[in-house]
């Protein structure tokens, strides 16, 4: 899996259009300055609180799946010949586990989707990470009443897999035969003597890690929820004792050393993109509660009643920009306060989690231009509807 370098015509591209952006946009201008320092802002807030946090376990966890979860298995349930029910309901169920954001599932998608996963059920994971968020959902049901709860669960969910299906629909032929290339078999560490016990505890013990470590409170203040908020880093600490010892028991210098090269490996396909991603939308939209290049107040204005044009406005605007696990959440909140539309709330809580500028620009390096643009369009596509119908049932 070695990291792919520019083309020379990419890079000339690349070249460019830097040229072009320097020589055209007017930095002397007080939006454009602002929506520079934006732009920075917005990457050091996500170095500082998703990186080390979110990024880093989710790397380590996809090099594992790539280089030692049985290729078979990952078929027998994920591929695309797989009981559909199984294939789909493992990886909905799975993303809900995680309820990570958008960016931190990247790695932990493009781990099963290498390691045999069909096209549909990874992309049913990779929405369902970041949209069929818990506890994001039981603060929509808080914040904003039942029905939008209850309409974003149910949407949330029904659209992983639809999207997933239609999906692995459009796509079944190039995904059999990706499938078919024996090249995807190579070493499978579940053959070097480590029982399938011993492989669960190893990877539930970085799933630990990364679940608790990045624990959100619910604001509650009293709940079961917020109880292991309140523990969190020591419950973090035991799950990092485990992989500890799984380590020094059931893995060489060998295995662990080949585990870092793939984690090092997915690092450099994701993180430029994420970088670079972050830097773009931030330039646009800035922080929550902060205006770059786009006004909030431009947003807002575009998105009140129940219009078809104010859903998928929200759709398009959610689809591209960043949101941490749980922020859609205040932003909506302040968005509906500002003559937002209930339809078009829910087309954003929708679509906003699931995607984002950084997470397409790696989606698009790991599945293609086409297949990426199907995917976000799905997206934004289901998200308006689903939206529009909410603010008729709703009025």
């Amino acid at each position: 899996m070695a990291h792919k370098e520019l083309g020379p015509n990419k890079a000339l591209f690349l070249v460019f259009g830097v040229f072009l952006a320097a020589y055209f946009i007017p930095f002397d201008s007080l939006r454009v300055s602002r929506a520079l320092v934006e732009a920075f802002s917005m990457l050091g807030e996500y170095a500082r609180d998703h990186v080390l946090l979110c990024l880093v376990p989710a790397m380590f966890i996809a090099g594992a799946i790539t280089v030692f979860l049985n290729q078979r298995a990952v078929i027998r349930y994920l591929g695309p010949r797989a009981p559909k029910l199984v294939a789909y309901g493992v990886a909905a169920v799975s993303g809900a586990i995680l309820a990570v954001c958008s960016c931190t599932v990247l790695p932990l998608f493009k781990g099963i989707y290498k390691k045999g996963a069909g096209l549909g059920p990874a992309v049913s994971f990779l929405y369902s990470g970041p949209a069929v968020n818990i506890l994001a959902i039981v603060l929509s049901y808080k914040i904003f009443g039942w029905q939008i709860g209850v309409a974003r669960m149910i949407g949330a969910v029904l659209f992983s897999i639809l999207i997933g299906m239609i999906m692995q629909m459009l796509f079944r032929k190039e995904d059999e035969e990706r499938l078919s290339d024996e090249r995807m078999f190579r070493y499978d560490g579940g053959k070097e003597g480590r029982t399938l016990g011993q492989m669960i505890v190893y990877m539930i013990s970085m799933i630990g890690i990364l679940v608790f470590v990045n624990w959100a409170s619910s604001k509650g203040g009293s709940t079961a929820w917020d109880l292991i908020f309140r523990y969190k880093y020591l419950i973090t600490a035991a799950f990092a004792l485990l992989l500890l010892f799984s380590l020094v028991r059931w893995f060489s210098k060998e295995d662990i050393r080949i585990w870092g090269i793939a984690t090092r490996d997915f690092s450099l396909q994701i993180l430029p993109y994420l970088f670079g991603g972050v830097l773009i939308a931030g330039f646009l939209l800035g922080r929550p509660g902060h205006d770059a290049l786009i006004p909030t107040k431009w947003v807002a204005s575009l998105v009140g009643g129940n219009s078809l044009s104010s859903n998928l406005i929200a759709a398009v605007s959610g689809a591209f920009m960043y949101f941490a696990t749980l922020t859609e959440v205040p932003i909506v909140q302040g968005l509906l306060g500002s003559g937002m539309g209930q339809g078009p709330a829910l087309a954003l809580l929708l679509a906003g989690p699931s995607l984002s500028l950084p997470s397409m620009l790696v989606i698009g390096g790991e599945l293609g231009a086409k297949k990426t643009l199907v995917y976000v369009l799905l997206v934004v596509v289901l998200s308006t509807t689903a939206g529009l119908l909410f603010g008729i049932v709703t009025a």
